[in-house]
């Protein structure tokens, strides 16, 4: 069995800086991150060392700003290390990270920046800079805004260039390392709900530190894994496992160059791990169905006996059934087709972890069939924000898995999931009603998934205010539809309505590509004109009721 000896203890980790200053002292020449530099067209490693001479400088620069322990600090930043150096440099600091999303609109930034009261802002780009230039002038409380690209405005003495604000890096720094208590506010988290304007989550050094430490408990990393970060780092599931957790392995992290370049990333880096959401899957799996519906007969059978030997392969492996003479042409199979898919993955993909949303059964068990370990897990932002995951030994992929160490789970009203952890927040900033209505008395957060419990493995069922009631009465779950619609290739995204309607509609977002060709198909010229032809939205229609068929005639979409 492997062992990481350069694993860190969650003992031994005083607080978020502690633990980045724990995995320098440990292992200060290993590569901790990899980046594509668009100056030299390469790949370039960072090790831990050198990491921590940038968060020194960026420290350094930081001191010059008048800032105190628990003062807050926004960013507005791709992942990159850059954004890694501006936290670790924050949080050294004693000082309050808050990160928002880069195509975030200027009322949200505004908000958050009024709410938190931002007083140092890390930007990327020129765009972003004229995203909140109209709004600064009423904002005096924002002293600086720091923007990585090389920009300058006369009328903003504010906005300055990363390169102007950063001290000589010639210069040697000291590396501040505040004695943080880990219960300490660490950052705060912007959420939206489905109304009103994004609440702000309070997260402890605690709450993350405990949430990757246990999470390396139930899918462990090794010192040799790669992982390829391309999901948001303003969200906490890349931020806790796809970050943190790292920190905590000693494994060394890829920052893809974007999603659109993201499959090309992946055969360059080879990842070993991979944290992910299903529409990444859902996406390979819509292009390997379309590219099998033009293939002869025979390379269709390969493929369905590959995922149905694969997927037996795995319950095997799971203990849930025996051996079986058909498991003797997995080596064939694996070569022939399995193999070269994964290939497309990278070849070396150990484990992907799911997170953030559903992932259908079909492409699942797809993936999963073709020697693909997928551990599939919920959580959410207030939970730091794992709750459970699938573990390699006890893997169910309908699930989503079992809950982390620490964790207590139990059921409300309605079935709902209630769950009390190391992990729940502190409360949601400057608004306490918000916080009573979420977590109880007794300290359970109400999460308003609906769910079931079988062999201590969570089942999500549904969602208490997602629930449509039709006007004749029928309640319809429409996550369910929408997740069996999904592995349509035409239907890029999917939102089912129809609260208090006679019947269900859907507002679909249509994939470019598989318009094109169907139009091609269909002789269609004008394609922007005719997507809502009404032959074309039958045609669509006609498909889309295929998919949900095995649901209650009731639920079935009719616009």
């Amino acid at each position: 069995m492997r062992s990481n000896n350069e694993r860190i203890m969650l003992a031994d980790a005083n607080n978020l800086a502690h633990l980045f200053c724990l995995r320098v002292r440990r292992t200060p020449h290993k590569v901790a991150f990899r980046y594509f530099d668009d100056n030299s067209q390469q790949w370039t490693d960072i090790t831990w060392s050198q990491m921590a001479d940038h968060v020194a400088q960026w420290q350094a620069a930081l001191k010059q700003e008048n800032l105190g322990p628990g003062d807050r600090v926004a960013l507005m930043l791709d992942n990159s290390p850059q954004w890694v150096m501006f936290e670790q440099a924050a949080i050294g600091l004693g000082l309050v990270v808050v990160p928002l999303y880069t195509n975030d609109r200027a009322e949200n930034i505004y908000h958050i920046v009024d709410d938190a009261e931002i007083k140092v802002f890390f930007i990327q780009t020129e765009e972003h800079w004229q995203r909140i230039k109209p709004g600064c002038k009423e904002r005096p409380q924002l002293q600086r805004v720091i923007c990585q690209a090389s920009i300058q405005d006369n009328d903003e003495a504010r906005l300055v260039s990363l390169e102007n604000w950063l001290p000589d890096a010639t210069q040697r720094y000291p590396l501040s390392e505040l004695s943080l208590h880990k219960t300490s506010l660490a950052t705060i988290v912007y959420t939206s709900g489905t109304t009103g304007k994004p609440k702000g989550v309070m997260l402890s050094h605690q709450n993350i530190l405990w949430n990757a430490d246990s999470g390396l408990d139930s899918v462990m990393a090794y010192e040799d894994d790669e992982f390829l970060s391309f999901l948001p780092l303003s969200h906490m599931f890349e931020r806790t496992i796809g970050y943190y957790l790292v920190i905590f392995s000693a494994s060394t992290i890829n920052y893809a160059r974007s999603i659109e370049q993201l499959a090309e990333d992946l055969l360059t880096v080879k990842p070993t791990v991979l944290i992910t959401v299903p529409r990444i899957f859902e996406r390979v799996y819509n292009k390997i169905k379309t590219q099998l519906s033009s293939k002869p007969p025979i390379a269709r059978f390969l493929f369905k006996s590959t995922v149905n030997v694969g997927w037996y392969r795995f319950q095997k492996q799971q203990g849930k059934v025996g051996w079986h003479p058909k498991l003797l042409f997995w080596p064939l199979l694996n070569l022939l087709v399995a193999k070269k898919i994964l290939n497309k993955l990278g070849g070396r993909m150990r484990v992907a972890v799911s997170g953030g949303a559903p992932l259908a059964a079909e492409v699942g068990r797809t993936f999963i069939g073709l020697g693909l370990t997928i551990s599939q897990g919920y959580g959410m932002t207030e939970t730091s924000p794992v709750v459970s995951t699938n573990k390699l030994d006890d893997n169910e992929p309908s699930s989503v898995g079992t809950a982390l160490r620490d964790v207590e789970i139990k059921l409300g009203h309605l079935d709902e999931l209630l769950v009390r952890s190391p992990g729940v927040m502190l409360g949601y900033w400057n608004n306490e009603q918000a916080t009573q209505e979420i977590i109880d008395d007794d300290g359970w957060i109400h999460t308003g998934d609906i769910v079931k419990l079988k062999n201590k493995h969570i089942y999500i069922t549904g969602r208490i205010k997602e629930i449509l009631v039709l006007s004749n009465g029928e309640k319809v779950p429409p996550a369910d539809i929408e997740m069996a619609i999904s592995g349509y290739p035409l239907i890029e995204q999917i939102m089912v309505i129809g609260e208090q309607k006679p019947y269900l509609s859907a507002i679909t977002v249509i994939d470019q590509a598989e318009w094109e060709k169907l139009a091609a198909e269909q002789g269609i010229s004008d394609i922007e004109k005719n997507l809502n032809h009404p032959e074309i939205n039958q045609q669509i229609l006609k498909s889309i009721n295929m998919l949900i068929r095995h649901f209650p005639g009731y639920a079935n979409i009719y616009r």
